[in-house]
């Protein structure tokens, strides 16, 4: 059974449709929309300030998003994906947005939409990611602008396919 719990008496809140892994963990100022899912160890930490989360957003298994605690909220946009193990950290991921498995995005960072951040990059603190390029590296650096096929083919598939897999598990919790 998912750890789902209130923090100062703010509780979270999820939109319809939404899949908690059995073993994730929820707690706090967190609110997200329809169709997201929340997997296998994944922390989702809204105690020391707010988490906001659009539709359709995938935390995949090990993720950790939170925040700093009186100085940055963790704003999420629409069909977004974040990777197996990776850390999203008081800072703003706009839609259409794909964080790679084990990047790493820290406080105040701000991803732009269309976005990819590759796998193993980690976003320095306040970097402003342009809309529609793709980062990787450490410190990650913009490598190329993103081609109208990979926001279909990687950025859209890969939300869409997780809605899928939370159909396979929703019946088995």
């Amino acid at each position: 059974m998912p750890v789902i719990l209130p923090v100062n008496g703010i509780a979270p809140q999820m939109g319809d449709n939404c899949f908690i892994a059995p073993n994730a963990t929820i707690v706090g100022d967190v609110i997200m929309g329809a169709g997201c899912s929340v997997w296998f160890n994944a922390v989702v930490r809204g105690d020391v300030n707010s988490i906001r989360m659009g539709e359709k957003v995938n935390v995949q298994d090990g993720a950790v998003i939170h925040a700093t605690y009186q100085k940055t909220k963790t704003n999420i946009g629409n069909n977004v994906s974040i990777g197996h193990n990776a850390i999203v950290h008081g800072c703003t991921v706009e839609d259409n947005v794909l964080i790679g498995m084990g990047a790493i995005v820290m406080d105040n960072a701000h991803i732009g939409s269309n976005s990819i951040i590759a796998a193993g990059a980690v976003v320095l603190e306040g970097t402003k990611v342009e809309a529609g390029s793709i980062y990787a590296g450490v410190p990650a650096k913009k490598v190329k602008d993103i081609r109208q096929e990979l926001i279909s083919g990687e950025i859209n598939r890969i939300a869409n396919n997780y809605i899928m897999y939370a159909d396979w598990f929703r019946d088995q919790v």
